[in-house]
């Protein structure tokens, strides 16, 4: 017979582990060896590490283990066990591992949580919430828009209430459950007889017998729909933020009413404008000749074009802030700002009469611009 590893090493713990590291520990092999586990199941891993858990989850078993070793918790050749009647008469794993979360809720209070079958509630139950993503205009996203959106869903029978019986009544309370869905039930483990809690096998959980099937549904509670809703997009609204719809997602569980809609909207890029935040960012082109005199140009905004006065002297790349020209908030909270900024563009052909007009106007100049570094940097 191979001699059985140390129970530590089985956990993945030093001897120094605190109680919570060794559930922990404990949870997540139970998780991963558990028989169901249809992908790491392990029956013999998942017995050796409930063995190991039940001695050093008790503090008077690990006491005499880490004293003894392995030998206080082995029956003897002779078939009598030195440590008999002490509560370390060895271990005994039948083939019926049970449900992972009635182990777990009866070992630490709680099985893992998002299994419906660790529900005790027989009573109505929200559906799941689900999520779709949709694509929209730059401009959509700025001013707002309304989208007609095509579902499929399953929706509450209105003739039975989503109970599956006729006229939403003709059921009785179930016999085995007494109309709790959840029946206990005894179970041979390591620590001996203990009860666990099921889901009962007559209603499935309803708590209910359905003694009449309601004749619309035919006793599903629900009828799959196929119907298009409008969808108001507000403006201002964001790439990658949500709109919620509700009672179009997921059915409920016994009656319960179906979870929401969750619409993600995804905003197509624009062409010119870039949008950070609230604000807007647009570059656009400009004679150099207008950004040494000033004028007044008119540029494109979100909301139409704008007239917008160039002062005398810009630099190339000078960013120039329009007030309230920006995205709308969400919140209420005004408008962003729109932000130009300045390309200046130079001739690249000239005539001689304008080639001659700036020979004037270089000869004029009392000092160029690259001499005002050089004296500079010579400093």
């Amino acid at each position: 017979m191979a001699a059985k590893r140390d129970y530590y090493e089985v956990l993945g713990v030093s001897k120094s582990a605190t109680q919570e590291e060794i559930k922990k520990a404990y949870r997540t092999l139970a998780k991963k060896y558990h028989p169901d586990n249809k992908e790491t199941g392990d029956a013999e891993k998942f017995k050796e590490a409930t063995e190991a858990f039940s001695v050093l989850n008790d503090e008077q078993k690990r006491k005499t283990y880490d004293q003894f070793g392995q030998a206080a918790f082995d029956q003897t050749s002779g078939g009598a066990n030195p440590f008999s009647g002490t509560g370390f008469d060895g271990f005994n794993f039948g083939g019926d591992f049970g449900d992972l979360n009635d182990i777990l809720r009866n070992m630490f209070g709680g099985g893992f949580s998002g299994s419906r079958g660790s529900r005790r509630n027989n009573g109505p139950i929200k559906g799941d919430d689900t999520f779709i993503s949709i694509k929209i205009s730059f401009m959509d996203a700025i001013n707002g828009t309304t989208v007609n959106i095509p579902l499929t869903y399953d929706k509450q029978c209105d003739s039975c209430n989503g109970t599956g019986a006729k006229n939403g009544n003709s059921y009785e309370t179930c016999h085995t459950c007494h109309g709790q869905g959840r029946i206990l039930q005894q179970q041979r483990t390591i620590f001996g007889i203990i009860q666990q809690e099921t889901t009962c096998p007559t209603c499935k959980g309803s708590g209910r017998i359905i003694k009449e099937t309601c004749s619309k549904c035919n006793g599903k509670g629900y009828i799959r729909t196929k119907e298009s809703i409008d969808v108001k997009i507000p403006a201002g609204i964001n790439s990658g933020q949500n709109i919620r719809v509700a009672g179009k997602g997921d059915r409920g569980i016994n009656g319960g009413q179906n979870g929401d809609l969750y619409i993600e909207v995804n905003v197509a890029p624009h062409q010119s404008f870039e949008r950070k935040g609230n604000d807007i960012y647009l570059t656009i082109p400009i004679d150099f000749v207008d950004v040494c005199l000033g004028t007044t140009i008119v540029v494109p905004t979100v909301y139409g074009d704008t007239e917008v006065k160039i002062p005398a002297g810009c630099q190339p790349n000078q960013v120039i802030r329009l007030k309230d020209k920006g995205v709308k908030d969400l919140r209420g909270n005004g408008y962003g700002e729109q932000y130009l900024k300045l390309n200046v563009k130079t001739p690249t052909n000239l005539t001689s009469k304008q080639k001659e007009l700036l020979e004037q106007f270089k000869a004029s100049s009392k000092e160029s611009w690259i001499d005002k570094f050089k004296k500079n940097f010579k400093k």
